[in-house]
């Protein structure tokens, strides 16, 4: 765990998302939530040494992001479409999937239920708790429903997966143009530490890179589509790739993310 300023903390170590907390001097305020049960467990312990949770913030409507909220207390706050992601995910597919990457973990999943947001908006939302301010902003890109969590006090934004910092990022939802404009917009707020959904705290100046990489993935893409290629063809030619500088992680995991992002690109260019 890194403490970030004197009230944010930042856990970018577990399996998943990254993780974040601000202590103010009316309780803690939670961004996202650790996947993997013992994670979360470990999390809560370490949050109920500086306060109580008040609110619990998940940025985005994939797992990764939401599925610890049963661990905690505090009223969940989320983007409309996050509720809707998370009310139609199945316990069963998620023991299916623990049990395959940490079954010692099952245990702690008994009596498990997805737990929705109790509040949702659609575009901006302001939560202030003791002396500080949480701007919660819908910035489209990862998938339709992302949103920044910036901490004007702080001069600290947490992203999402808008911003993944020195990885693969997904493309399986991604709106590609929408999500360069969010990225302008990050860049326009005066923070110092930006929090990307995975990898390394970084900074404002990571985002031109960030840019560039989503840059990229639209210009594979459109060239694959010109010159008459099909998904298959796209997927496997690795020249191709290596053009664009498009990461490929070991298998099976990375060649299965280019697929799934070049499947979402496909759709949506053409």
């Amino acid at each position: 765990m890194q403490k970030v300023t004197d009230n944010v903390y930042v856990e970018t170590g577990f399996q998943g998302s990254n993780n974040t907390f601000v202590v103010t001097k009316e309780g803690v305020v939670m961004i996202d939530t650790p996947q993997v049960p013992t994670d979360a467990i470990t999390w809560r312990d370490e949050i109920a040494k500086h306060g109580k949770v008040r609110y619990l913030i998940n940025s985005e409507p994939h797992g990764d992001h939401f599925t610890g909220n049963f661990f905690f207390e505090g009223t969940v706050v989320a983007h409309d479409g996050v509720r809707e992601a998370i009310l139609a995910s199945s316990v069963e597919q998620l023991k299916e999937r623990t049990e395959q990457t940490a079954p010692d973990t099952l245990p702690l999943l008994e009596g498990f239920a997805f737990r929705p947001p109790d509040i949702t908006f659609s575009q901006r939302l302001t939560l202030h708790l003791g002396n500080h301010t949480f701007e919660l902003i819908n910035l489209p890109g990862h998938s339709p429903y992302q949103i920044a969590v910036y901490i004007p006090e702080a001069k600290v934004v947490c992203t999402s997966d808008n911003v993944v910092y020195k990885t693969q990022p997904f493309l399986h939802q991604a709106l590609p143009y929408e999500w360069l404009d969010s990225l302008k917009k990050l860049q326009e707020l005066d923070a110092d530490i930006l929090v990307p959904g995975h990898g390394e705290v970084c900074d404002r100046s990571y985002l031109p890179e960030m840019s560039a990489l989503v840059q990229a993935w639209i210009d594979v893409v459109k060239e694959a589509i010109d010159r008459g290629m099909s998904l298959d063809e796209a997927v496997g030619d690795k020249a191709l790739l290596e053009k664009y500088s498009i990461p490929v992680g070991p298998e099976p995991m990375g060649p299965m993310v280019v697929r799934m992002s070049m499947t979402r690109l496909f759709e949506v260019l053409k």
